[in-house]
């Protein structure tokens, strides 16, 4: 799994590439906390175009990211989750909390 976080214009981005499960969400998790505790932003979106997998691990890695930033006001966004991730966050009812963007 390969992580890219940046924050322009008032907007991160956590870009996601790989397979979000088991094996690296505990540093996927330990990243992301670290960037959202050092910059200041107005929203977040977590970029699913290279996420070839997910598993529970990783609804539960975007669980507790939605809690923090929710806590700071800061509205979560998913954006570009294809087939099996997207049928997974649908199913799991993600796009209720996180709103689903192009």
């Amino acid at each position: 799994m390969r992580l890219e976080l940046t924050n322009k214009a008032n907007c991160a981005v956590a870009k996601l590439d790989g397979e979000l499960d088991e094996g690296c969400v505990k540093e996927v998790r330990e990243k992301i906390d670290k960037f959202i505790a050092g910059n200041n932003f107005g929203q977040f979106v977590f970029d699913f175009s290279g996420v070839s997998f997910m598993d529970s691990t990783g609804i539960g890695m975007l669980l507790g990211r939605y809690k923090n930033l929710k806590q700071l006001g800061v509205p979560i966004y998913i954006s570009n989750a294809r087939g099996h991730v997207d049928f997974i966050l649908s199913t799991a009812g993600i796009y209720t909390i996180m709103r689903k963007i192009s």
